[in-house]
């Protein structure tokens, strides 16, 4: 299997596993009643299961992000001296006002 597609299937099955532990506390905190909304109603396992088919979607899609993000590589310096740079050296700058009237 190609890297990049291992790549994908792992953060997106991370990203479910995390929507799985924000839906369970939603309910089990019972946020904004949702506990009680989804075990008084006859359809509350569809419920549940939305939200979190729609949220691992969501945390899914930012989980590959950050992945793909972190690949990254500037090819600037790896190591070595940094030396830095003199910003707060002062410069000479003329300031000329117009006489009132």
């Amino acid at each position: 299997m190609p890297k990049l597609i291992r790549l994908y299937i792992v953060n997106v099955a991370i990203g479910f596993v995390i929507a799985a532990i924000f839906v369970g506390a939603l309910i089990a905190f019972d946020i904004g009643g949702l506990r009680h909304l989804v075990t008084g109603s006859s359809d509350g396992y569809m419920a549940l299961f939305l939200m979190w088919f729609f949220n691992g979607i969501v945390f899914a899609g930012v989980q590959f992000g950050i992945a793909v993000m972190q690949m990254k590589d500037d090819g600037g310096p790896k190591g070595g001296r940094k030396v830095p740079v003199a910003t707060r050296i002062p410069a000479m700058v003329r300031a000329v006002a117009k006489p009132r009237q």
